[in-house]
């Protein structure tokens, strides 16, 4: 797959990666890798985690990719002791499509690592993995780092989006609404990639187990991982959240996770709306797609649907939120201080279809207070500017680096 163009880091210096690896195979791989990229440098590498507990002050990297099984230390009990010291270096892992695998990178995310890759294990050629692993190691590295560099003055924020002022900007701007649009939600559609894991566990157990309509979730997630992070998320939420299953209803309560590889989409019915799953065309490189859920969910059911576009880097979920926009639909967007990346939620934003901007914290109540409007909500005369607010992490307090708008294509294996 071939990645869009990036631009240059903020302080223009090549950016300096730490390589932890058990494996020699590996280890030669990420140092052709660096040689051969411009813009990155290999920084040092360690076979496991202690020594690189002990290379990091040293070496001062500025991302560090970081494979999970190792010998003396591994991958998660250096993430836990990271935290532990306040080491706040970004990391992305570099895992194994295996059940194992998958599990373990689950757990790294709510640890903080900022994303995953997974390993090449099925080229014969070495320069055909290579080319592989530069297609999705390389864009992530570049929007992690750049996300890190940002300074707080990047992100702009207006007395109005702030506070009190905030609700009492957006109600009279909503009073002003020359043309007021209602519908009753009938159905929550999320999108998310990069960072995403976190941030559905964030919006997703502050739901209410009562809440009266189904949630279904598109995040870029090959097969197996996204088992897990169902699985992960059901542990955090009063909602039950589950991997969906071709031809099962779209029931009020539920949460469905899109498989990996799988699209996620709706059948319309007398009584509301029937899951089918498709492995059609990739969209935007995805498969899911969040393009592909949003415009079925737009089939089903229009104006009365509420989309929430997180963390992630492309544009998936851009086009699907201008046409549920045009149907009449709310769509909410994660703001760019708590974004991992604000790839997706920032092309919303910029196509002009965001009825609100919002830290990921307040997602889940925003969602809320529409679907219980019932008879009708109103819309912003203009979408919310992005707030500036502290960085947060998963639910679990882990911080979780921020990244600035990319046009990088996910992947349809991988985390975009």
């Amino acid at each position: 797959m071939a990645s869009e163009p990036t631009a240059p880091t903020t302080s223009g210096a090549p950016i300096r990666v730490l390589v932890v690896d058990d494996a020699v195979a590996v280890r030669r791989l990420m140092t052709m890798l660096f040689q051969s990229e411009p813009e990155l440098e290999l920084a040092g590498i360690a076979q496991d985690g202690l020594v690189a507990l002990e290379k990091i002050g040293l070496l001062k990297p500025d991302i560090i990719s970081l494979d999970l099984a190792m010998p003396n230390m591994d991958g998660l009990t250096m993430l836990r002791e990271m935290r532990q010291r306040g080491i706040d270096v970004p990391v992305i892992m570099f895992s194994t499509l295996t059940h194992h695998g998958a599990k373990e990178t689950i757990e790294g995310l709510a640890l903080g690592a900022a994303d995953y890759v997974t390993k090449p294990t099925h080229y014969d050629n070495p320069m055909d993995a290579l080319e592989a692993v530069r297609a999705e190691l390389v864009p992530r590295i570049k929007a992690i780092v750049r996300a890190a560099q940002r300074s707080p003055e990047a992100v702009p924020a207006t007395p109005a989006t702030t506070g009190a002022a905030a609700a009492k900007g957006s109600a009279a701007a909503g009073a002003a609404a020359a043309g007021q649009r209602s519908g009753k939600v009938e159905a929550i559609v999320i999108g998310s990639s990069t960072g995403g894991p976190n941030a559905l566990a964030e919006v997703i157990s502050r739901l209410p187990g009562n809440l009266r309509v189904p949630v279904l979730v598109a995040q870029h997630m090959p097969p197996v991982y996204t088992t897990y992070l169902a699985q992960r998320l059901d542990s955090l939420s009063s909602l039950t959240v589950r991997e969906a299953v071709d031809g099962e209803p779209a029931q009020a309560g539920v949460v469905y996770i899109a498989p990996g590889d799988h699209h996620l989409t709706l059948r319309p019915n007398a009584a509301g709306a029937t899951i089918a799953l498709t492995q059609s065309a990739p969209v935007n490189h995805c498969r899911p797609s969040v393009d592909v859920l949003f415009s079925s969910a737009a089939a089903t059911w229009g104006k009365q649907c509420l989309a929430i576009v997180l963390t992630g880097m492309g544009h998936d979920g851009r086009d699907g939120a201008v046409e549920l926009h045009g149907l009449g639909a709310q769509v909410l967007v994660q703001d760019e201080a708590t974004s991992v990346v604000w790839g997706m939620p920032g092309a919303v934003h910029e196509a002009g279809v965001a009825d609100e901007v919002l830290p990921v914290d307040k997602i889940a109540a925003a969602a809320v207070r529409l679907t219980a409007v019932g008879s009708g909500f109103r819309r912003s005369a203009a979408p919310t500017a992005p707030t500036a607010s502290p960085a947060v992490g998963g639910t679990d307090g882990a911080r979780i680096p921020r990244a600035v708008p990319t046009g990088v294509p996910s992947s349809v294996t991988t985390g975009g």
